[in-house]
């Protein structure tokens, strides 16, 4: 099984929203699914490589079947955080909150499969978190209420770390024991960073966001050592989504790329959600970008990620 909490929702009043084209234009049918890319993202990709299914769809999808449930779903709202502001701008639901989601699934899961073997299943399952990104660019870079607050950087990551471990926490007691964490990634090599950076004209990562990157990630980790020392028969799994964007946008031929500054969608400096749409251009050669808007990476990167996360993850479970 694999339930998941990543970037994907349902038919929530959200803004930020992927269930139009381009979205999805190299998934079957070329049907937008709420995937904020051309086509896979990284949980569906560990689906795949796990022999579980192809696509790991919302909890909230209207007509989920048993077998889907049995099988894992995703729990993740576009634009939520850690932090409750960030998903107060965005409309999205709390990441904190959507543990009351999984509540309900785990009761649909018991009445599937019965309360031992739904809670066998809970335990067994490879529980994906990814967040943060949202906090630190809609609540400290772009929008820097949260600075007023927060004046260093430091103290902002403390808060978010604190708040990200009430997630996991609150998950541990929901009976999740095997979850996979995902780091922050190059925030300042994200398109949409440069073109924030006025003057900057020649597209330069913003190496002072990515230092912030570098150093929440390394507190992150520290972090999950101790939860997991904390948390009896816990394992806990730090996936680096930073080192592999960094060699692709270091070393961009060496996965075929071609452009690593901006999106496939549009001009691709700012074009995200509802501007990028169907009257915007989009390049025919979607494998050769790192990211396919200017905030969300491409099929072609999830799938390095992805393939580099499995085997490290299978080595993982077998520790």
């Amino acid at each position: 099984m694999n339930a998941n909490i990543i970037n994907v929702w349902f038919p929530l009043k959200i803004i930020f929203r992927a269930t139009h084209f381009p979205y999805g234009i190299d998934l079957p049918n070329k049907t937008a699914n709420e995937r904020f890319s051309n086509g896979k993202l990284v949980f569906d990709i560990l689906a795949t490589k796990f022999n579980i299914k192809k696509f790991v769809h919302p909890f909230l999808q209207p007509n989920l079947s048993d077998q889907d449930i049995v099988t894992g779903v995703c729990f993740a709202s576009a634009g939520a955080g850690y932090d409750d502001r960030t998903s107060l701008s965005t409309q999205a639901i709390p990441v904190l909150q959507q543990p009351r989601m999984f509540k309900s699934y785990i009761a649909r899961l018991k009445r599937v499969m019965g309360d031992k073997k739904a809670m066998e299943i809970i335990n067994n399952a490879l529980v994906v978190v990814s967040a943060g990104t949202n906090d630190f660019i809609l609540n400290y870079y772009d929008i820097p209420l949260r600075r007023l607050e927060y004046p260093h950087i430091s103290d902002y990551q403390d808060f978010v770390l604190k708040r990200f471990e009430r997630l996991v926490r609150k998950l541990y007691r929901l009976g999740c024991q095997k979850i996979v964490i995902g780091s922050l990634p190059r925030i300042g090599c994200l398109p949409i960073q440069m073109t924030a950076k006025f003057r900057n004209i020649f597209r330069f990562c913003l190496e002072q966001e990515n230092k912030d990157s570098v150093l929440y990630n390394q507190r992150l980790q520290k972090l999950l050592l101790k939860m997991e020392a904390s948390l009896t028969g816990s394992k806990i799994f730090y996936a680096d989504i930073y080192d592999p964007l960094l060699d692709m946008t270091q070393n961009p031929s060496k996965y075929g790329f071609k452009e690593t500054k901006r999106g496939c969608c549009g001009t691709g400096l700012l074009e995200a959600s509802f501007m990028c749409n169907a009257f915007s251009p989009t390049c025919q050669n979607r494998s050769e970008f790192v990211f396919f808007d200017s905030i969300h990476p491409s099929e072609a990167t999830y799938n390095y990620v992805g393939n580099g996360l499995e085997p490290q993850i299978r080595q993982w479970i077998k520790a």
